[in-house]
């Protein structure tokens, strides 16, 4: 029988609610160009390879930001669809989804002003394997929507800021050789 998750989430709902400092928490993730067009992302202790397809410059040896972007979306529906149908007691056998985004690469690559380099839209499709009613279904569907993480980001502007720190490696010291101060 697989796991239910109902536990855990009631006692993390409990614990936040009794240490609400506890709830705001920074997620960190750090980028590093490799190669090409290939970023490898660090994410806690995971490293993913990041690239662009090869129609586009890339080298193909990693998904696009884009192809991330919509993966996250699916991976968190499914994530949020198991953890309140275990905790409204809703039977669940299987969650998936299936994701389409459309974008007009006109955007990036500044041939046509006035077009959003981003998703012009984003269509997705949950299956869900569950013998429970279409009204528990639908309620489930509500409570996803409200809860979801990755859905929450995509539908409502968050503010995001981008600075610059520049650095001139050319004109850092070289290092010392290993066993000699600098």
């Amino acid at each position: 029988m697989a796991k239910s998750y109902k536990e855990d989430f009631i006692a993390a709902q409990q614990r936040l609610a009794h240490n609400p400092a506890e709830a705001l928490s920074t997620i960190r993730v750090e980028t590093v160009q490799a190669r090409g067009l290939a970023s490898e992302a660090r994410l806690r202790d995971f490293r993913l390879v990041l690239d662009e397809p090869e129609a586009f410059g890339g080298s193909d040896r990693g998904p696009s930001p884009v192809e991330l972007v919509l993966a996250a979306l699916g991976a968190a529906q499914e994530i949020t669809y198991r953890l309140y149908a275990d905790t409204l007691g809703i039977p669940l056998r299987s969650v998936s989804v299936r994701l389409e985004g459309r974008i007009d690469h006109r955007g990036f690559f500044a041939v046509k002003d006035g077009v959003r380099p981003g998703f012009r839209d984003v269509r997705a499709v949950v299956a869900i394997d569950s013998p429970a009613s279409a009204e528990d279904i639908d309620r489930l569907k509500a409570t996803v929507d409200r809860h979801c993480p990755v859905l929450d980001i995509l539908r409502n502007v968050t503010p995001v800021q981008v600075g610059v720190q520049q650095t001139n490696s050319a004109l850092a010291p070289a290092a010392a050789p290993a066993g000699r101060a600098a």
